[in-house]
């Protein structure tokens, strides 16, 4: 009887580390990233960044050449209603285009087709 009482103890011990194990592990999911799109017909791979008010650059992946490619926004660059610009970086090039001023909100999808130049 004594030994299994110190079984059960010892069995409830693992059941509780184990439950606290994985509460660690839990993260939200961020439902509706913030995305953009690039559809780069270029050879060059470009290093794309965002471009805030302000003229704040800030690296968000790299398109390589001849594909497609989908980046998430990192959370907190776009904040409600933003007006952001597209840079692409041509690695190996010449500096590259920047887009047009472009509103979008938190969870918004955006396409951005650099031609070959």
């Amino acid at each position: 009887m004594n030994k299994t009482i110190k079984l059960l103890g010892v069995a409830a011990l693992c059941a509780i580390f184990a439950a606290c194990a994985s509460l660690g592990k839990q993260q939200p999911a961020d439902a509706n990233p913030t995305t953009l799109v690039v559809d780069n017909r270029n050879v060059l791979d470009m290093n794309m960044y965002i471009v805030r008010d302000g003229g704040q650059r800030l690296r968000i992946g790299t398109a390589p050449g001849l594909a497609k490619t989908k980046m998430t926004i990192p959370r907190g660059i776009v904040l409600g209603s933003t007006t952001v610009r597209f840079l692409a970086d041509p690695i190996g090039g010449p500096r590259g285009p920047i887009s047009e001023e472009i509103t979008m909100q938190e969870g918004d999808e955006v396409g951005l087709m650099l031609p070959p130049f």
